[in-house]
């Protein structure tokens, strides 16, 4: 009894682990930790170096030293840098912004309960079965200056020659709209259905009309899930590349930059350019992301009541 009073017994590690929140459930991790190092981290990381690793060939040969193919995209007229970053943007911030806005009127109609409902969130969500390749062939047969969109315009005097629709910029948009309408409309879908309406039913009745309810309630406590919205969309279209091609100008006004990467890995076949206008690619979006980030920081961040 005094040896064990005098030198208590040492608590396993086990118990030890288990004071600091460690235990055996966060073996439970080990998988989706080894598929981001896998599938992420690893190429991220291989990619980076590969873009301090210039080729010293083709036209990137006048740029010499670790950051040369970083020059290369920002300096070389062909790659025009700056440019491609502007036209990629040009096309991903209008296009996140109307699909967000657009799909704030119809999920906070389709928030209440009428006939058709379902089938109208059906035909909503319809072209994300469709995929951008089948989104853009549908546009050149409804756009196109034989579309029926041109021969309805002309049909009724409102144009008399087809109007360019596709092989440009707006092309390119109108595809990008089709095909993230979709998934803005579930996400702000989603953010409503967490309101609580008894919050609205409150203003209803202390005498606060639909846009004053709308404006003082609704809209603040959505902004947060709005912010979140915009950022996922605006990925989905910064990253556009099949369009761009398809129903684009690839050449001119919608050369983004996905296609200026492609280009150097496939067609000049020079892996570090690519490599270095990937990770140029990406810090462009987590500036935006974080500018949106800061911005939401600043919104309201508590519970919304509840299942509207």
């Amino acid at each position: 009894m005094t040896d064990l009073a005098t030198h208590p017994t040492k608590p396993s590690l086990k118990h030890r682990l288990a004071e600091r929140g460690i235990d055996r459930t966060l073996w439970l991790l080990a998988p989706g930790a080894v598929f981001i190092i896998l599938l992420f981290v690893y190429p991220f990381l291989y990619g980076l170096t590969l873009s301090f690793s210039p080729s010293g060939k083709g036209p990137c040969a006048a740029y010499h030293g670790i950051f040369a193919s970083y020059q290369c995209f920002f300096a070389d007229p062909f790659q025009d840098g700056w440019g491609t970053i502007w036209k990629t943007l040009r096309l991903a911030l209008p296009a996140a912004l109307f699909n967000v806005l657009a799909s704030i009127p119809i999920s906070y109609k389709l928030r209440g309960k009428f006939r058709g409902k379902r089938t109208l969130q059906t035909i909503l969500v319809i072209p994300i079965s469709l995929g951008t390749v089948l989104v853009a062939a549908g546009l050149l047969n409804f756009a196109g200056s034989a579309g029926w969109i041109n021969r309805f315009l002309m049909l009724i005097h409102v144009v008399d020659k087809p109007v360019a629709l596709v092989y440009n910029y707006v092309g390119v948009l109108l595809s990008l709209i089709i095909t993230g309408f979709p998934f803005a409309f579930l996400l702000v879908s989603s953010y409503l259905s967490g309101i609580d309406p008894s919050l609205e039913k409150a203003a209803a009745l202390m005498g606060a009309g639909w846009w004053k309810r709308f404006t003082r309630i609704i809209l603040p406590l959505l902004a947060p899930g709005l912010a979140t919205t915009f950022m996922l969309t605006f990925v989905l279209a910064f990253t556009v590349f099949p369009s761009a091609t398809l129903v684009g100008n690839p050449a001119g006004s919608t050369r983004v930059i996905a296609l200026v990467a492609y280009q150097a890995y496939a067609e000049k076949f020079d892996y570090s350019l690519a490599s270095a206008i990937a990770i140029v690619m990406g810090l462009v979006m987590l500036t935006v992301l974080g500018l949106v980030m800061a911005w939401r920081s600043t919104l309201y961040r508590g519970s919304t009541g509840g299942k509207g």
